[in-house]
């Protein structure tokens, strides 16, 4: 076996397809759009990489068939935690065999200690942890939008090689139309007697008004969690209007104490559902059309809970059973939809975690996030600290 790092146009393209053969017998494997793995790895697309670094390989049989690859990389964000240098490593493939996935990871690993690492993080992504993070253990369904998916032996290749589990990444499921606890309804009621609450869905035709409370409110939340910088006005214009082609208005949902936005509940339909999966990792003008055309005939049961998040001083008051239920409220009576999906929450946030079992959600899907020591001697702490 042989592994080459990938640098020509022909080298990414056996990067790109390896998982064709990989998942060849799988029915629940949705092959993602290449844009979205290729602009990872883009210094053009992905600004982590002006001050950070990344490599892929990928790994030849004696016949020269592509049968594995790996990426490993370092996030100048979240290189340097209390005190440990970590790497990270993804975008892992490797067919059946040990030994393969063992000379894949020595290669990623050899690769973050000549760059100062001393642990390998993964499977991650370098970028934000609401795509392609972490190795799915249990709840073998199909994949959404970015999400991880993968064989169920790479968890004994993984813990094998010596990977220590970190944390555990749970994908909670809702049935639209199940009714919500009594005692939901109270707390949402209550608040919502308070004539200073507001919760509204998001109107198109008036989005650079929620553009702003977007980035107001995700400032607010969500950027002293590790890795995450605060958003400037054009960035948040910029995601929003990368999202407007997919974009329900009735269940995105924002709150508003004395009209200031103090958290938000966003949704959308499922991507994989709603058109990747037609389009064989190309979103050209046939795909297009398969988006427009799905939207317009509601084929898409699924919503995908992309992000959630309250101010912090308004948390624990009640505001974001209030904001659930209120959306909650409007999304039934829509046509269509029949289940959520919620982008993970960490075991390491047991307060979302009871805010999701409290509205009726079951954990679906289980990923692991695990970290490799390069010194066996040291020791990391089991959760981290956001």
């Amino acid at each position: 076996m042989k592994l080459v790092e990938v640098q020509t146009n022909e080298q990414h393209r056996e990067f790109l397809e390896l998982p064709l053969l990989i998942y060849k017998n799988d029915p629940n494997y949705i092959r993602p759009l290449d844009w979205d793995v290729t602009r990872v790895f883009n210094k053009n697309e992905n600004p982590l990489l002006i001050d950070g670094d990344c490599v892929l390989y990928i790994l030849l049989d004696t016949t020269g068939k592509t049968i594995g690859r790996i990426a490993a990389f370092i996030n100048p964000l979240t290189f340097d935690v209390n005190h440990l240098k970590v790497g990270g490593m993804g975008f892992f493939e490797c067919i059946q065999d040990y030994e393969a996935a063992r000379l894949l990871f020595d290669k990623a690993k050899t690769w973050l200690e000549n760059k100062g690492a001393e642990v390998m993080e993964g499977p991650i992504n370098l970028g934000s942890r609401e795509r392609w993070w972490g190795l799915l253990a249990d709840g073998f369904y199909p994949p959404c939008y970015c999400s991880n998916y993968n064989p169920s032996y790479y968890k004994d290749f993984f813990e094998a090689y010596g990977f220590e589990l970190y944390f555990k990444q749970y994908t909670y499921i809702r049935q639209v139309k199940e009714p919500l606890k009594p005692t939901l309804l109270a707390v949402a009621e209550r608040i919502k007697r308070n004539p200073d609450y507001s919760f509204t869905h998001l109107k198109l035709n008036n989005l650079q008004k929620f553009i702003n409370d977007f980035r107001i409110v995700y400032n607010k939340a969500w950027v002293n969690h590790e890795g995450v910088e605060k958003m400037s006005l054009q960035q948040a214009h910029n995601l929003v209007h990368s999202l407007k082609a997919v974009i329900d208005e009735q269940i995105i949902w924002f709150a508003y104490h004395k009209d200031e936005p103090i958290g938000f509940f966003i949704s959308l339909p499922e991507l994989n559902e709603l058109f990747v999966k037609y389009v064989d990792g190309k979103l050209d003008t046939f795909g297009k059309l398969r988006l427009l055309f799905n939207k317009w005939r509601g084929n898409t049961k699924t919503m995908f809970g992309l992000v959630f998040g309250i101010v912090p001083e308004y948390q624990k008051k009640g505001i974001e059973i209030a904001l659930i239920v209120s959306a909650a409220n409007e999304i039934q009576k829509k046509a269509g939809y029949t289940s959520i999906q919620m982008n993970w929450i960490g075991d390491f946030n047991p307060r979302m975690m009871h805010v999701a079992e409290q509205i009726g959600a079951k954990i679906y899907k289980t990923h692991h996030t695990y970290r490799y020591l390069f010194d066996r001697s040291k020791d990391f702490e089991r959760h981290p600290l956001i």
